[in-house]
């Protein structure tokens, strides 16, 4: 008796047949689409003493996402015990799909990446070694640019370092002020609230002076730089990447590293001094806010104190750091930019992980140059 022409199509199922090679053929037939009745699913039965795993689709009508994703799971349980998998008898386009499906890793959940401490520790200390070797090799590639520019033979463009200089120095002029000026009147706040009691409310301005010349305002623009500019470089870089651009660049046989990353470098640490000086300014300002408003100084007495105190050695140590500080930044913004994934999350991570590496540079710089100029007696 022939079917009526309204009678629904019959649902899909699956069943396992066991060939006499030992291999295990399931046999999929009827509707498998999302819309349709549920799919008669049975287990496969145990995977051992299994030969492979085949398909027969002869019966099969229409199908959709519903049957990739059991395909998919049935494959993977295939592969996990062992078992070979061969797709030739599914549809060109099922076989299409599972390929795609199987290039992309599948993602983990925290408690499947749970290990024992000690592998944890091993692949960590293997993770830093690997790193540490990737940073020392972008060092080298970005001596071997600065090597090619001074011989001009650099493939470079003065007018991105130009942008650069743009983007890294008047267009930071406004967070650089309010930054700065908080943090000078910040310290001269802490110290009136203590110097108050000795009657010593002048020795403000040597606190302040010395402090914001000397360390704090080369600090507070590199924090400042690794937050704004930093962690730009590492996101232009890194949708570059993701896009394929920094392939395209050395295919056409240009040096990626002479025309994206030598025009951050030399634009960032050029404008660091500059901006480290304006952010003395500032901070110095902030000093003197609190000075006259609170501990009624004038404004003549805060300035000559402020200049009694402050040496040439100290706004020589500012700008020495203020000049590290820039290296480092756009150092760690372009290594995680030219180092990240070839996915949009993969951005985000290193935009983070810059901020992160520059702000840390930027604490052992400190501590080094510190104590360096103690040593040296400056």
């Amino acid at each position: 008796m022939l079917p009526s022409a309204h009678q629904a199509p019959p649902a899909g199922n699956v069943r396992y047949e066991q060939a006499a090679d030992g291999s295990l053929c399931a046999h999929l037939a009827g509707v498998w689409c999302l819309q349709g009745p549920h799919p008669e699913v049975s287990p496969p039965p145990d995977w051992a003493g299994v030969g492979g795993l085949r398909f027969a689709c002869a019966e099969l009508g229409d199908w959709d996402s519903r049957l990739l994703v059991f395909l998919d799971r049935l494959c993977r349980e295939a592969r996990a015990a062992g078992v070979p998998v061969a797709l030739d008898g599914l549809p060109p386009g099922a076989v299409r799909m599972l390929h795609l499906a199987a290039a992309i890793p599948e993602h983990e959940s925290p408690a499947s990446q749970a290990q024992t401490s000690i592998a944890a520790l091993g692949q960590r200390a293997l993770g830093t070694a690997r790193a540490a070797r990737e940073m020392v090799g972008f060092v080298g590639e970005i001596a071997l640019g600065l090597a090619r520019l001074l011989t001009g033979r650099a493939q470079i463009r003065w007018r991105d370092v130009g942008q650069v200089i743009v983007s890294c120095g008047p267009d930071a002029f406004p967070i650089v002020t309010m930054i700065s000026f908080l943090v000078g009147l910040i310290l001269a706040f802490v110290g009136a609230i203590q110097l108050r009691m000795f009657g010593a409310e002048i020795f403000v301005a040597d606190l302040v002076g010395i402090g914001i010349v000397r360390e704090m305002g080369a600090i507070m623009v590199g924090v400042v730089m690794a937050g704004r500019t930093g962690a730009a470089f590492a996101a232009q870089l890194g949708t570059m990447q993701v896009n394929e651009e920094i392939d395209a660049f050395q295919t056409m046989g240009v040096a990626p590293v002479d025309f994206l990353v030598l025009p951050r470098l030399l634009g960032l640490t050029l404008m660091m001094p500059f901006l480290c000086v304006y952010a003395n300014l500032m901070g110095v300002l902030g000093g003197l806010f609190v000075g006259v408003t609170m501990l009624d100084l004038g404004v003549m007495e805060y300035y000559i104190q402020t200049k009694a105190a402050v040496g040439v050695n100290d706004l020589a140590v500012g700008l020495v750091l203020s000049f590290v500080f820039g290296i480092l930044v756009a150092f760690s913004g372009c290594y995680r930019g030219m180092r990240c994934g070839r996915s949009s999350a993969d951005v985000g991570r290193a935009t983070t992980a810059s901020v992160v590496t520059s702000i840390v540079m930027l604490v052992i710089a400190t501590a080094a140059i510190t104590v360096l100029c103690d040593i040296l007696g400056v």
